[in-house]
Parts: structure tokens; sequence; C-alpha cells
């Protein structure tokens, strides 16, 4: 997994995360930074399409059908509906009008691993458990911006939604089920070591380094890992990578810090990683080379 292309100024060690009262969101979050954007907050009385970006909408009074992906959910308020991938989608009310508030929402790029390992479609109960009731008096404060409309409103309500998305992740870890990053985050050995990779992905990671900051044997972090994430640990942190690689040169970076910051040894190994994992030139993506 460490191979020429990988270089460090650091050693992980097992000291730096020992359980799991490690955060395991901030890595991820601090580097592939999520947004939001409300653009409606109110009544729902006929069907509407949406096609443009991924979607949270929330539902605070009624009942709606909830059809995309080829699938088809009834969902009763309280409730958010999640749909972290850009899809055409539509929401009907199914019970006179629905009181809905919906907003266009980026996880961060379609690399972000978090997005790609949460289900097309999400309904959560708001009144399911404590972090749903949680969830649900920020959405609350969500509904009182939008009728009140006070200077900043709009500011306001997006920054809501982004505080709502963390927790609406933490849930999702929690009820994490089969294969993928959600099951890895939840588990108690593997997490360790997947907060460190996100954490400090410009690390000199090797297998050996990685199972020792998970507390395992080579072999059982291995086949653990690939069993739990689905991929190999060398392909996972070869994804997050490139993920970060490809943020921070659309954000206008140069390929020489992001080689540096992701632990490639030059921008030509970068570059040469990065059409390999996408199929396009890195350069394209370049819009400065300060």
């Amino acid at each position: 997994m460490s191979d020429n292309n990988c270089r460090s100024s650091e050693s992980p060690t097992a000291d730096s995360c020992s359980s799991l009262s490690v955060d395991r969101l901030a890595g991820i979050l601090s580097r592939l930074r999520m947004t939001a954007q409300v653009f409606h907050a109110g009544s729902l009385t006929e069907e509407r399409d949406f096609t443009d970006s991924p979607h949270l909408h929330v539902l605070r009074i009624g009942q709606v059908q909830v059809k995309a992906e080829g699938s088809s959910h009834r969902v009763t308020a309280p409730a958010a509906i999640l749909l972290p991938r850009a899809a055409p989608h539509s929401i009907t009310p199914t019970d006179g009008v629905a009181d809905l508030a919906s907003a266009r929402i980026d996880l961060g790029g379609i690399a972000n691993p978090l997005a790609q390992a949460l289900p097309p479609v999400q309904a959560l109960d708001l009144q399911a458990d404590s972090l749903g009731r949680r969830l649900n008096q920020v959405l609350d404060l969500l509904f009182a911006e939008a009728q009140q409309r006070h200077c900043g409103h709009q500011v306001v309500m997006d920054r809501l939604v982004e505080a709502a998305l963390v927790l609406i992740l933490r849930q999702a870890m929690e009820d994490a089920r089969g294969i993928g990053l959600l099951a890895g985050l939840a588990h108690p050995q593997l997490a360790v070591a997947l907060t460190a990779m996100h954490d400090r992905p410009g690390a000199d990671w090797s297998l050996e380094s990685l199972a020792e900051t998970a507390g395992l044997s080579r072999s059982v972090f291995a086949d653990t890992f690939h069993q739990v994430v689905g991929q190999p640990p060398g392909q996972y942190l070869t994804g997050w990578r490139m993920a970060l690689a490809r943020t921070a040169l659309e954000r206008g970076e140069s390929i020489k810090r992001v080689a540096r910051d992701i632990g490639y040894a030059s921008p030509a190994a970068l570059s040469r990683a990065f059409s390999r994992h996408f199929g396009v030139n890195a350069r394209t993506l370049i819009k400065s080379d300060r």
C-alpha cells in the first residue's frame, strides 16, 4: 500500500486514536465541506419534481409519497428525507397539504466517500429516538426562520440544514448495516484506522501501520477491513486521497501543493494516480498554478 508515490513527515501511532471517543466525522467534514441552500419552506399541495442535485427535504406536517431511484416511499411527518446523490425524484402530498422544507445540498463533491456510502433515499423518523428528537429541534428552528424572515434568515436556514446533515450522518453510522464506509466507521477497531486516514491523508500509511493503529494484527486487519468496508485498505486510502485532490484542484489549489498535502512525492506522481482513478488528467481541473 505504501508505494513510491507516498511520503510522510509524521508517523501514525496507536495512541493518537485509541477509542471510539475519537471524532469519526471531523476528518472528512473538515476537508470536504458540506453546504446547503434552502429554496422552499412552506406548503406543498401537489406533486413536485426535483432533478438537479442532492437534496434534503424536511416534512413537518402531513404525509407524502417519495418516488426516486425506481422505488416509492410513503413518509409521515415529522421526518427528514435525504437523497445524498443527484437523482430525479418527486414528492407528492397524499393527505391534503403537506408542510415541507427543501434544500439543495452538497456533501463535499461526488468523490466524497460518505456520499457514496449512504443509501440513495433515506427517511428518518424525527421522533424515533433521542438523536431524531435533537434533529427535530434543529429543524424547528429552520421553520421558525422561514416564517419570521428576519435579516439574514437565508444564511441561518442554510447553516441549520448543514447542522442537520451532520446529525443525520451520526445516525447513519449508528444504523449502519451491510458493507461500506459507514459500517467501517461503526466498527470499534476499523473506525480508529479509518479516522486516522481521514485526519492524516498525507501520512506514509502502510498496512502494518494501519493495523497497529487499529490494534489488530496485519492479517486480521486486512481481512476485516475488506469484509466490512468492501475494499482493501490501500484501495480505500487511494480513493480518499483522490477525493481530496479533486476537491482541492477544483477549488484552484496548485497540483504541487495538493501532491504534498495528500502524500504524493511529486505532481507527476499525483497526476498519474489521478488519471488512473478518474480517467481524466488532473491538470484539466486546475484553475491556477500558484
